[in-house]
């Protein structure tokens, strides 16, 4: 490479949304594109008014019998189930284990590829709670969902802990026999607050 001539390399990376994606219509369709491929990816999704978030979520609890449930400091109250298991002193990785599941809130999520964003902010937690139990409900609001990653990158803080969820966790062997379960929660539940 000696002597080789500096090449300038013209970077013209996509760093703000598709006009097609601006307006109420445009963020109507990013939180059904992002609901589409959550959905995709065997997440249950459900799209709800920000009223019926507490209902959707105990009936979401209830049909899992889920009574056990980490919920990390910073959740609204209203979306907290009864006695809640804190993480304060931290909950060790066995007693992770054994608890029904995490209910959490997230910093961002991506419609174009169907992947939630945590930052352990505010109702998210740290990484441990959402990597261990086997169930984890995550309420993402209209407001956090971009329509793809260069969004999601611009508005999170690349110092934080990032934690980037596409569906329950799943991997496949040479067979291509499908595993879930194996690196993270084998259930995500998704509550949309329109």
């Amino acid at each position: 490479m000696a002597g080789a001539p500096e090449v300038e390399i013209t970077r013209s990376y996509r760093t703000s949304p598709p006009a097609d994606t601006e307006g109420a219509e445009g963020a109507e369709d990013t939180v059904e594109l992002f609901a589409e491929r959550v959905a995709d990816y065997r997440a249950v999704v459900h799209v709800v008014d920000a009223a019926e978030v507490p209902a959707t979520i105990a009936a979401a609890l209830a049909r899992r019998g889920a009574t056990r449930l980490v919920v990390p400091d910073g959740l609204p109250p209203e979306w907290v189930p009864d006695a809640p298991v804190t993480d304060d002193p931290p909950l060790s990785a066995a007693e992770l284990d054994v608890v029904d599941g995490i209910v959490t809130g997230c910093a961002v999520a991506i419609a174009e590829t169907g992947t939630i964003v945590l930052d352990a902010g505010p109702g998210q937690g740290r990484r441990a709670l959402t990597l261990v139990p086997d169930y984890h409900l995550c309420v993402v609001r209209t407001g956090q969902i971009v329509a793809g990653v260069p969004e999601a990158v611009g508005r999170l803080d690349p110092s934080r802990p990032l934690t980037w969820i596409s569906g329950p966790s799943a991997t496949s062997d040479i067979e291509l026999n499908r595993v879930e379960g194996v690196h993270g929660p084998r259930t995500l539940e998704v509550v949309i607050v329109r």
